[in-house]
């Protein structure tokens, strides 16, 4: 098979379907956008003409033998893994599905507490038992950082019989934990490793960034095509290494992915990683110097942080992904939250996401100078407008859990709905989190303490789009009976 990563090869066969003009009696109903007119005036002709069904010219997810088999094989090599899954359910069923192929009811898995809620979903699924390895905080940001290399032997000679160890790589805010030494120590005990690199495809591709995971030895890699790699929303790659059984693990997506694969989204995963194959070490030079440029003007205005490399200490920050534009604002006297509502409602400014302490702004090839500018006028504007004192400020981004069940078991137990403040020494039977970022700030078998209720409320006054909880308002937890 060529693969040469100029070729598209689900693209292509897309192009030469529509170019036959076939008579469609399938699905879709929509008959390539002839049934829906509005539909079609909406997302366009050409989305609506190669939005098709599974066949014989197009290959089937579930089990490619022929465009998608070629156009994995041109994903695996170039993020040098041994097999690339296409996946259509976002990164959230890369992440379960690797958990689901390596452990089952009752296994242990080695993992950081500030995991993306996908993680501890996959648990309550498959029934597997988390054995946290609870991160270090840096008080000043308000942030969780990566996982020390003593608490991950720790928890490795307190667990033996645990089956692998889960990494973020990075986190939301880009910190890494040193992933390459992780693998080493887990192979030693026959574990396998498991990395969340929803914010990390640039990793297999710029220069001067943190080691990629399938560089540095893991076995299995959930990546956010459609973050940094430009794909369409909801597409993702699993990537396995060298001693991965692909049928077993074939044999798990198709567990829980659809059996409808979208060739929107596949195509958009196959024409991205093309590009990423050719242009990407020019593509992320450009971003990080974007975000350098960024860095370095909010850091001239007063109260703001925008952190970099030099918050590095060999452990729990083994390396920084200097993509990220990372901002804290606590100095301001405002939440990271409110800032963010603030700029998007005040001057039109979206950014990723802003949490108690800090905002994120997602940098891609597609940003300009001129916008950042913007981005740093408006911070500076509103330092002006809305600077007040820090009196009665949470700083504190991630609260150590106290695990009394497993998740499942906590999520599936008899269970009494209480008032929050009526909550406190419980456990909790559902998730509480701020979303974005998705972090549990309570996971199913959680005991629930006056500081997490002190988060929460502290949380929604300040505007955070919280969920989990059967009760939206938030004002309700159940509880185990």
């Amino acid at each position: 098979m060529n693969l040469n990563q100029n070729r598209a090869p689900i693209k292509d066969a897309l192009e030469e379907f529509a170019s036959r003009r076939v008579v469609p009696f399938d699905v879709p109903g929509h008959k390539r956008g002839r049934a829906n007119k509005e539909l079609t005036d909406f997302l366009g002709k050409q989305c609506m003409s190669i939005d098709v069904n599974s066949m014989k010219p197009l290959d089937n997810i579930c089990h490619p033998v022929s465009v998608i088999a070629e156009a994995e094989k041109l994903a695996a090599a170039a993020f040098n893994a041994r097999n690339a899954f296409f996946m259509v359910g976002g990164t959230t069923s890369s992440v379960q599905a690797m958990i689901f192929a390596t452990t089952k009811c009752g296994d242990k898995l080695i993992l950081p507490r500030n995991v993306h809620r996908s993680v501890i979903n996959a648990l309550v699924l498959n029934g597997a038992v988390p054995v946290y390895v609870n991160p270090k905080v840096n008080r000043g940001l308000g942030i969780s950082l990566g996982m020390s290399l003593e608490d991950v032997k720790k928890a490795i000679a307190e667990n033996p019989d645990a089956k692998a160890i889960l990494v973020n790589n990075p986190t939301y805010y880009g910190i890494c934990s040193n992933l390459k030494e992780i693998c080493r120590i887990a192979h030693e005990n026959n574990m396998l490793v498991l990395a969340d690199e929803a914010h990390g495809t640039h990793f297999y591709f710029g220069e001067n960034l943190p080691v990629c995971a399938m560089n540095a030895g893991a076995d299995f890699a959930s990546v956010s095509m459609h973050k940094s790699g430009g794909s369409l929303t909801q597409s993702s790659f699993l990537l396995t290494g060298e001693n991965v059984s692909e049928g077993y693990v074939r044999k798990v997506i198709n567990l829980t992915q659809t059996t409808s694969g979208s060739y929107l989204l596949m195509s958009s995963l196959d024409i991205s990683r093309k590009n990423l194959a050719l242009n990407g070490k020019e593509i992320f030079k450009k971003i990080a110097e974007l975000a350098e440029y960024a860095r370095d003007e909010i850091n001239q205005i007063s109260d703001y942080y925008a952190y970099s490399k030099e918050i590095i200490n060999g452990d729990s920050v083994f390396d920084f992904d200097i993509t990220k534009l990372a901002i804290n604002t606590l100095e301001t006297g405002l939440a990271g939250i409110e800032v963010y509502d603030l700029l998007r409602d005040d001057y039109d400014i979206q950014v990723e996401f802003g949490d108690i302490g800090n905002i994120l702004a997602y940098i891609s090839v597609g940003d300009r100078e001129r916008d950042l500018e913007r981005l740093v006028g408006a911070l500076s504007e509103i330092r002006r407008r809305f600077k007040r004192p820090g009196t009665g400020m949470l700083t504190q981004e991630y609260i150590e859990p106290i695990v009394e069940k497993s998740p499942q078991e906590a999520f599936y137990a008899s269970k009494t709905s209480l008032p929050l403040k009526e909550t406190i020494g419980r456990v909790s039977c559902e998730f509480v989190m701020c979303y974005p970022p998705g972090i549990p700030v309570l996971a199913p078998g959680e005991s629930i303490t006056a500081d997490i209720i002190e988060y929460i409320m502290y949380a929604k006054e300040k505007g955070c789009f919280m969920m989990g909880p059967e009760d939206e308002a938030i004002e309700r937890i159940n509880v185990i009976h």
